[in-house]
């Protein structure tokens, strides 16, 4: 899957503040997210963020 910092992604499960959106702020074996809701930031490995994203926003 080609992901690029500063993309917007949307995941299958909302965040526990119930935003759905994502920025990508780092790309690697793991990927550092922000979630547009509440800004917190997660760092997820890689294999599970591309198995949940619902899709890639503009």
């Amino acid at each position: 899957m080609d992901l690029n910092v500063g993309d917007r992604i949307e995941m299958k499960k909302p965040h526990p503040c119930g935003c759905k959106n994502f920025t990508l702020l780092r790309v690697g074996m793991d990927f550092k997210i922000q979630c547009e809701g509440c800004g917190h930031q997660v760092m997820v490995p890689r294999k599970k963020v591309e198995k949940n994203i619902k899709k890639v926003l503009d």
